[in-house]
């Protein structure tokens, strides 16, 4: 089975080098990787014998899963040292400089040679995979030179490969891990019928992010004086298939007393400009808000990044994009505040969705008639009440699993002064 899994990782190689000729994320792939050897060489002269704990992420998504635990491990030992790897070239180069990584790096395509020579330069003392990666070689040489190594923020499903017949050699990798920290309790009962004991539910460590995000929410007096008492409908990370049925709602049925911020997930002045041409009720930028603080607008439309999480704290009910498309954005931000959450239908792999749905606390919508009736269901003060308890009690059960994977880490000594391995 290992012949045919390092086969198929050979002729993935190949397609990426015939693919990077004309396909320019393929070209970053290979690109990316070409000197990642010699800066992690140099990288380990640097820290010298200092404890070394690798951090592997897919890409982006993961690696707010496992930022809460990075940020966590370098507050409470700041002498260990954190390498931080990346699959996909979407995260490494939106946190090739995230400052709480000693070092940041692509993983080298998981062959026998590149797995072997990629410890042999790391030595690292612990390993922390996110979520969904095995790489089959990488893991290997961690359990043969007998580095503990887990796995965070894990969901499992009956149809993967762990639970086939098949699945023998995949298996055997995740008996390896110390430990894994899964996010519901159907992770665990699926882990322990193959066999495997070691797992336990610690929740999902974003939710640790997005209450910190919350703690820390920052304060927006022109967004305050445009909001002033107003009930809001906040529309984040908006994509423009869940436009065309959010402006009709906005246009046409937004009751008296209520405001409407949008932040579309794409800033683009293109976008920008159909969207506000779809839109017929007074509207404003927020670029222009601090020249024109007296609008009288009914629409306030966030035309930069990084002020969502904390403009939620102004909302009462929240719309989040992308579940028209390959998938919905971060419900869990404004869960946080304890809004009631609509989205699109693609939302079946993101377990917070479906959870989150299934307590009353979410609503999916597949056409503007869906989200016209949602949208009137939380009019009612005994409905909202309900749902935002919902996503309250949603956040609050699964907060603290960066608290328990640092307190697993602790008592059994995985940071501790350990004998280096070679």
């Amino acid at each position: 089975m290992s012949l045919i899994y390092n086969t198929g990782i050979y002729v993935f190689a190949l397609i990426l080098r015939v693919a990077s000729i004309f396909n320019t994320k393929a070209k970053d792939f290979i690109q990316g990787r070409k000197d990642t050897f010699l800066n992690l060489k140099s990288f380990r002269e640097r820290i010298g014998t200092a404890k070394l704990i690798w951090v592997h992420c897919a890409s982006l998504g993961e690696f707010e899963q496992g930022r809460p635990v990075i940020e966590a491990m370098k507050k409470r030992w700041p002498d260990k040292k954190i390498l931080l790897t990346f699959f996909s070239p979407s995260g490494y180069n939106i946190r090739k400089n995230y400052e709480h990584a000693d070092h940041v790096c692509f993983l080298p395509l998981d062959t026998p040679f590149n797995a072997r020579k990629f410890y042999r330069i790391a030595q690292p003392d612990l390993a922390i995979f996110v979520k969904y990666e095995f790489w089959y070689n990488h893991l290997a040489v961690l359990q043969h030179h007998k580095v503990p190594h887990l796995l965070i923020s894990a969901i499992f499903r009956p149809g993967q490969v762990f639970f086939k017949a098949y699945g023998k050699l995949f298996r055997k990798l995740l008996y390896g891990f110390a430990h894994v920290f899964v996010q519901d309790s159907r992770s665990v009962e699926l882990l322990a019928k193959i066999g495997y004991h070691h797992s336990s539910r610690a929740g999902d460590t974003r939710v640790d992010r997005v209450l910190d995000i919350a703690r820390n929410a920052r304060v927006f007096p022109e967004i305050e004086k445009f909001v002033a008492g107003s009930k809001v409908f906040i529309a984040g990370s908006t994509w423009p298939k869940g436009e065309e049925i959010l402006c009709p709602l906005f246009n046409n049925d937004l009751p008296v007393g209520w405001k409407v911020i949008i932040a579309p997930h794409e800033i683009t002045d293109a976008h920008l400009n159909n969207l506000e041409k779809k839109l017929s009720l007074p509207l404003i930028r927020y670029s222009q808000l601090e020249q024109m603080p007296d609008t009288d607008a009914t629409v306030l439309i966030l035309d930069n990044i990084g002020m969502l999480a904390s403009v939620y704290k102004y909302g009462v009910i929240a719309y989040i994009g992308g579940g028209f498309g390959v998938g919905i954005h971060n419900i869990l931000e404004p869960a946080t505040f304890a809004l009631p959450v609509l989205f699109g239908p693609n939302h079946s792999k993101f377990r917070e969705a479906v959870e989150l749905k299934e307590r009353g606390g979410a609503f999916s919508v597949a056409d503007y008639g869906e989200l016209k009736k949602g949208f009137e269901q939380l009019q009612h003060p005994e409905q909202y009440a309900s749902a935002a308890k919902a996503a309250r009690t949603f956040i609050e059960e699964n907060r603290g699993a960066t608290e328990k994977i640092l307190e697993f880490l602790e008592t059994g000594l995985y940071v501790g002064d350990q004998k280096k391995r070679k």
